[in-house]
């Protein structure tokens, strides 16, 4: 088997406020491979990095993510003093240290994302996310080599296929539902598989067990 990836799930949630560039920075010093990160957009168009649709769980504020200006969220702290950040802020700080799993939390982002992160000039590795497939479907239709990760939660009657119709090229799967058979599907079918948000050292142990190709943790450390 080769090399597992170690993935940063926020960054490096476990360690510092999800989703900032302090967590993100912190993963980088404990060697991830890639972070993880979930990209929305503000009411204004700018692409930040945060999870829920909502403010109120992650700061210190309350609302829509959609219905905020960047310079009402950029007042808000995201933890620890720090803000939300941008994909530019982001990228500027992943740029030779980190590739990324850009997570597309909503429809529509894929063009502005993929565009911004190509005007960056960002030279590690980037892999798309989505739940969404359509999202997954739409980068890879506009160029062909990009990696793209099709994420699962609970699993359909053959997500293998459906990862297949979203032409992605990873597969993202919750570790209570991934099993060695599925992982070998997967491979067989040409697919690369992460698992995630694996943080206890015994399930670790159990995921790593199953050939998967990258781990998700809060902490990056543990893989």
């Amino acid at each position: 088997m080769g090399k597992v990836l170690r993935i940063g799930h926020r960054g490096a949630a476990g360690h510092a406020p999800e989703n900032t560039l302090a967590s993100v920075e912190k993963a980088i010093s404990l060697g991830a491979d890639l972070v993880e990160v979930d990209v929305q957009r503000t009411s204004d168009g700018h692409l930040v990095i945060i999870h829920d649709k909502r403010v109120d769980r992650t700061t210190n504020g309350a609302g829509l993510v959609a219905g905020m200006s960047l310079c009402a969220l950029r007042e808000l702290d995201a933890g620890a003093g720090q803000r939300i950040p941008t994909v530019e802020e982001l990228l500027r700080i992943a740029e030779g240290q980190v590739g990324l799993i850009l997570e597309l939390k909503v429809n529509g982002l894929a063009e502005q994302v993929c565009k911004t992160v190509r005007l960056s000039g960002f030279t590690g590795q980037v892999i798309y996310a989505s739940f969404i497939h359509d999202e997954v479907r739409i980068i890879r239709e506009a160029d062909p080599r990009t990696m793209t990760m099709a994420l699962f939660g609970r699993l359909p009657h053959d997500p293998v296929m459906a990862a297949q119709n979203a032409k992605a090229t990873h597969i993202g799967f919750s570790y209570i539902t991934v099993t060695k058979p599925l992982v070998e599907t997967c491979h067989h079918r040409g697919l690369v598989v992460f698992v995630y948000t694996v943080n206890d050292r015994q399930d670790i142990k159990e995921v790593m067990s199953l050939g998967v190709d990258g781990i998700v943790s809060d902490f990056p450390d543990r893989l």
